[in-house]
């Protein structure tokens, strides 16, 4: 009986440890289209969401390691790798957020508008059903092992979902009215979610209780 238990233990941290993978290798993938096409298109809340996806993959490096220790039964505090990784992505998160609401306010007083914003809501899309799934297999395995950790993984896969939202209805604004700040404001909104990012890794860095969307944080 304890040696079922055992290994249905360690079968559901695979299975998390998995989801975490997956999640890197999404945001890479995920990274690279939005940057280019944001860049061929001149879209800066497609540029700035690819550019946070890069970011999400250095939480997502510490988030599998975390997982894999859980895994192996050692405490579910922070170790040194984890922190160094939450500090170094609180920081990109805060650069990032000066940097794309500096690019939007030049954007709005120069009247920019991008090339397109077609690639933009294919982006988005595709990334909101994506994150669903994460987020809907992380809280699923989160709650069968009774891991903050994981479900805390779970809630950020949520922030992740909200930026993909914030995409498509910037992108999808721009192509249905042609109002060029439309892009802009998207940019805004993402530096915001960018910047509670950002203070969130830094208080599970500190070991601290944090509320990313609303509820325990951590990043994904």
């Amino acid at each position: 009986m304890f040696c079922d238990k055992m290994l249905d233990l360690q079968r559901l941290y695979r299975r998390a440890s998995l989801l975490a993978l997956i999640t890197i290798f999404y945001n890479i993938f995920e990274g690279v289209v939005s940057v280019w096409l944001g860049a061929a298109d001149e879209t800066i809340a497609l540029f700035g969401f690819g550019l946070d996806s890069f970011v999400e993959v250095i939480s997502g490096i510490g988030i599998w390691h975390m997982v894999r220790r859980l895994g192996s039964g050692d405490r579910p505090d922070p170790d040194r790798f984890e922190q160094r990784a939450l500090r170094i992505t609180g920081s990109s998160f805060y650069l990032l957020a000066a940097g794309l609401a500096a690019t939007a306010v030049i954007s709005i007083m120069q009247g920019h508008k991008p090339e397109t914003t077609l690639w933009g809501i294919v982006v988005a899309v595709v990334s909101i059903m994506t994150m669903w799934l994460l987020m809907h297999y992380k809280q699923k395995v989160g709650k069968a092992l009774n891991s903050p950790a994981i479900l805390a993984d779970a809630a950020c896969t949520r922030t992740c979902l909200q930026l993909s939202v914030v995409l498509l209805a910037a992108s999808a604004g721009y192509a249905l009215t042609g109002i060029g700040w439309l892009d802009a404001l998207g940019s805004l909104l993402i530096a915001l979610l960018s910047l509670r990012e950002g203070r969130e890794a830094f208080g599970k860095a500190r070991g601290l209780a944090c509320s990313c969307s609303g509820s325990c944080g951590g990043v994904s």
